[in-house]
């Protein structure tokens, strides 16, 4: 699992920043009563999943796993599960 380095990218953190900046404001203006200021926390929350998303799709996310490196990772655990 610590090898698959899943999420540790530039778009991952990048959403989950401005998410977690969305899910602060809209805390905050929850506990204030101001129904304005919540929404436009849930709309930061949602600029985070879209800003995330363009990243990724830039090129800036996980490349996708290609079938000669899927075919070299199935061998390798078929491998191991025979030695033990």
């Amino acid at each position: 699992m610590a090898g698959s380095a899943h999420g540790h990218t530039p778009a991952a953190w990048t959403g989950v920043i401005i998410s977690f900046i969305g899910f602060c404001i809209a805390g905050v203006f929850m506990v204030a009563a101001n129904v304005t200021g919540f929404w436009a926390g849930i709309g930061v929350i949602l600029l985070g999943g879209v800003v995330g998303l363009a990243m990724k799709v830039a090129g800036l996310g996980m490349p996708k796993e290609s079938q000669a490196v899927a075919a070299a990772r199935e061998t390798a655990s078929a491998a191991a599960r025979a030695r033990a």
